[in-house]
């Protein structure tokens, strides 16, 4: 290991965006004054009657939600996106836009309103999987639909309203930011060097042996080179894969077990329910080959040295490059002691 990396302050690149992140690592001592986060203790049941996603309960929007017995999907009543638009542009020197349609749905995870994905055994969370495939394939096949976004926002620390056991889909007609960096990135290393840029990545993780925190046949876990949040991590098929949908059934189970893994682990670091936006980043559904596109699923938790003391992003952050206190070998070291 360079123990520069780990004394020093430093920039790091992830060569997904081609970005830099700052790194200062002498800062992680300093005293914690700030703003703590209050830890919910609240003990959920099985079911909760005013739950608009317990199965049974009616929705806001007066529709009830069937008796399901593991994932439930349906359109999102309050969709971000809408499926039928006006198709407009806007030129106007300086003023510049245009329409964006799609289609937004929610994806419980299982009825039991208790429960996460830490929660859940791993055949569960490979039905959860399943899922992401059927839909990622449903949504990708129609003309006007460009992405499928797979994410989840756990914990109200991150905004999510509604503790049950829960994900969304956002499916638009055209790519997002950040998935057009990666795109490029993608595309340009398969250019130059014939090879997926995640395949040598993961090569060079494997050969470093300092930040991998999990993996199973099929699948690695690790806190990336260039981590931003403080225990973000990456779970990587081993071998190069454009999508979700490439996946084998025993992939998808090898899968799932990552997700337990990491899951399990994030909630034991802090002794808490461990909040975090997670999200599948992989091949458009734009008609493309993508040839170049290696799919991973990331996970960005805001907690930073306990259950209530969060990583916020703010000042320099907004304003110049994103910056870390403890290291990304620092964080897969404490998350792989709870494996």
């Amino acid at each position: 290991m360079r123990t520069e990396l780990q004394d020093y302050s430093h920039k790091r690149l992830n060569i997904l965006t081609g970005e830099w992140v700052l790194v200062s690592p002498h800062r992680s001592k300093r005293p914690w004054q700030g703003q703590n986060e209050k830890i919910s203790k609240e003990e959920r049941p099985s079911h909760d009657e005013n739950c608009f996603l317990c199965a049974g309960n009616e929705r806001i929007n007066g529709e009830r939600n069937p008796d399901y017995k593991d994932v439930f999907v349906f359109t999102n009543d309050f969709a971000a996106l809408q499926k039928e638009s006006k198709d407009f542009k806007l030129d106007d020197g300086l003023f510049q836009a245009q329409s964006e349609t799609g289609i937004c749905k929610v994806i419980c995870f299982s009825p039991d309103h208790s429960k996460s994905l830490a929660d859940m055994e791993v055949n569960e969370i490979n039905k959860v999987v399943k899922v992401w495939q059927k839909e990622y394939l449903k949504l990708g096949a129609i003309d006007t639909i460009k992405y499928v976004q797979i994410f989840e926002n756990k914990g109200s620390v991150m905004g999510c309203s509604n503790p049950h056991p829960h994900g969304q889909i956002w499916s638009h007609s055209t790519l997002s930011n950040e998935v057009l960096k990666k795109d490029k990135q993608q595309k340009n290393y398969y250019i130059n060097n014939n090879s997926s840029l995640l395949v040598d990545y993961l090569a060079q993780e494997i050969k470093a042996e300092e930040r991998i925190i999990y993996q199973n046949k099929d699948f690695i876990v690790l806190t990336p080179f260039w981590a931003i949040w403080p225990f973000e991590t990456m779970i990587v098929p081993k071998k190069k894969q454009s999508d979700i949908t490439h996946m084998s059934s025993n992939e998808t189970v090898a899968f799932a077990d990552a997700i337990s893994a990491i899951t399990r682990a994030y909630d034991k670091l802090f002794q808490c329910s461990f909040p975090y936006s997670s999200g599948i980043h992989q091949a458009p559904t734009n008609s493309k080959t993508n040839e170049h596109w290696h799919w991973h699923m990331s996970f960005y938790p805001p907690l930073l040295r306990s259950a209530t003391v969060k990583k916020f992003m703010v000042g320099y952050e907004m304003f110049g490059t994103p910056q870390r206190d403890i290291t990304a070998e620092f964080a897969s070291r404490k998350l792989k002691d709870l494996i």
